[in-house]
């Protein structure tokens, strides 16, 4: 049996508590024995946190402790996965740039909030399997700044004050000998409800990234 670590707290307004609970369910469901913390106190028993396989942190904005990064990072490396979501993943610890490197990416904006397409970049992987290629989505469109050396899953086109670019969604990349997922969609728990092939997609990422 699998064992996974769920962290939850910083700003209020992604509703961590509940995201925590989405997950701690599909994790379970999936034959993971599940621990679920509001604090980052157990990334500080470096040995402990490497016995986990996966790692999801649900953590906006707020600050990490020097013992609690280094925890982090030790377990990742060793080979611990990391996956997790819009903010609590991809807007944590904005004074850490080597977690923001871990992760793959950091959230600076999202200017468009409304309707807007995703496009499956990868077919031929178990993260992306059963999901539409192209779907509509509507919620915060997160503009970030991405590691251009992750392999995208899924993208989209951000349009603002008359600029197009392609911007990753949804990618992997490798941290040592762990392995790293991200999804930026989720900005609400609802989202998993209205979208369920994101939360499909979600934990298949989570799967993948589990050691």
């Amino acid at each position: 049996m699998k064992n996974a670590l769920i962290v939850w707290g910083g700003w209020d307004g992604h509703k961590p508590d509940a995201i925590a609970g989405i997950f701690e369910k599909e994790l379970k469901n999936n034959g993971f024995t599940v621990r679920v913390e509001n604090s980052l106190a157990p990334l500080e028993d470096k040995e402990a946190v490497k016995k986990y396989d996966l790692i999801f942190p649900c953590w906006t904005m707020s600050e990490i402790s020097a013992p609690q990064w280094e925890g982090l990072n030790d377990a990742i490396m060793s080979g611990v996965g990391l996956g997790g979501i819009h903010g609590g993943m991809g807007d944590a610890f904005r004074a850490n740039l080597s977690y923001q490197w871990m992760v793959g990416g950091q959230f600076v904006g999202h200017p468009h909030v409304g309707d807007y397409d995703v496009r499956v970049t990868c077919e031929m992987s178990p993260i992306t399997e059963g999901v539409p290629l192209n779907f509509p989505y509507n919620s915060e469109q997160y503009y970030m700044l991405v590691d251009p050396g992750m392999r995208v899953l899924a993208e989209t086109t951000y349009v603002c004050d008359g600029n197009r670019c392609v911007m990753p969604v949804v990618w992997t990349k490798a941290w040592g000998k762990g392995r790293v997922f991200y999804n930026a969609l989720g900005h609400d728990p609802a989202e998993f409800t209205k979208y369920p092939h994101v939360l499909e997609m979600t934990v298949q990422g989570l799967l993948w990234a589990a050691r």
